[in-house]
């Protein structure tokens, strides 16, 4: 892990979202007073909610609160429709250039999956390609959007990816694009990742077009280990890999710039099971697990990992959207139990 991503406060800014996000982020406060680590969460909301009552999507408290405390975890936010930002979501990352966005891919639990030995990282560019959302109608019937890949922006986030290999005794870096066909931005993007490797002659290297991945993922997931990739592409297949491991709901994330971090679930606020106790909130404690690896509590993180695989064990916990009946809390409350002594 880059040194700059080596973060140490109590305080941590907390974003509950919309929809079922109240939900998980109540779930994770639970689990957080029982893990008894020392955190202290300071709650400033944004999304649609925040816009029904203040006229805004993002209140300049948020903005003050995560400059300060360097440290954010938040809910799904509903991304408003017709007007306001293109997304809440993209719009905090430009923010503060949270230029890294990292998902891990690997089942947390002994679940009846096809495959039991994935264990990729995707690292995908957070700032520019097509997501820059730089577009034009060039007439009644025609519209242009503009793919734009930098080489500054290009190696920071393959040196992030590179970094992360060696410092986590990984093996293998897989460079991602359609450099083929979109041979100047895409290959600028795979030129950037082959300059770059040369410098990491211990770490093995392999280009890889994106249709080919996305084929390979399903068929052979194990094959991969950390993956870099442009903006639209490692959208895609981090959703995809989420697939092979259980889905969104079991799919940690955090984005990352210099030195401020977002910490997330990366599905949706599903409005449709909102307020009922239906949610699934492993994902976002996942996503805190991922928090605490990066402020030193790696104890507490692996001991909250083990209560999520024990939880898994008996489908009888199971939520919803992994095929059972448990509610958000009563399948945060089985996570709890089995803290237990592990949690001195």
């Amino acid at each position: 892990m880059r040194k700059d991503w080596n973060y140490r406060s109590m305080y941590v800014t907390l974003i509950k979202g919309d929809g079922i996000g109240p939900e998980i982020t109540e779930s994770l406060k639970k689990v957080v007073s029982s893990l008894k680590v020392d955190i202290e969460f300071e709650e400033i909301n944004a999304g649609l909610s925040v816009f029904e009552k203040e006229g805004v999507y993002i209140p300049q408290t948020l903005f003050d609160s995560i400059k300060k405390n360097k440290i954010a975890i938040k809910g799904p936010i509903t991304t408003p429709i017709g007007h306001g930002f293109r997304s809440i979501n993209v719009e905090l990352r430009k923010k503060f250039d949270l230029y890294a966005n990292i998902r891990p891919i690997k089942s947390p639990g002994p679940l009846d999956l096809k495959f039991d030995g994935v264990d990729m990282v995707i690292f995908r560019e957070n700032t520019e390609d097509l997501y820059a959302g730089v577009e034009e109608m060039v007439s009644d019937n025609e519209a242009h959007s503009i793919k734009i890949i930098t080489r500054e922006k290009s190696e920071r986030i393959i040196k992030a990816a590179f970094e992360y290999v060696r410092a986590n005794k990984r093996e293998k870096v897989s460079v991602i694009s359609k450099a083929n066909i979109m041979k100047l931005s895409d290959g600028l993007f795979l030129d950037v990742a082959r300059e770059i490797a040369k410098e990491y002659p211990d770490i093995e290297f392999e280009e890889l077009l994106v249709d080919n991945t996305a084929m390979q993922m399903v068929i052979n997931p194990e094959r991969f280990d950390v993956i870099v990739t442009e903006n639209l592409y490692g959208d895609i297949l981090s959703d995809l890999g989420a697939g092979l491991v259980g889905g969104l709901g079991l799919m940690p994330g955090v984005n990352k710039g210099k030195d401020i971090a977002i910490y997330e679930s990366i599905h949706g606020s599903a409005p449709d099971i909102a307020g009922k106790n239906l949610a699934n909130p492993i994902a976002l404690l996942l996503s805190f697990c991922l928090l605490l690896d990066d402020i030193g509590e790696k104890d507490k993180a692996k001991v909250l990992r083990g209560a999520i695989y024990e939880t898994l064990k008996d489908k009888k916990n199971y939520t919803r959207d992994l095929g059972g009946t448990n509610s958000t809390y009563g399948i945060t409350d089985t996570m709890i139990s089995f803290l237990g002594d592990n949690n001195g």
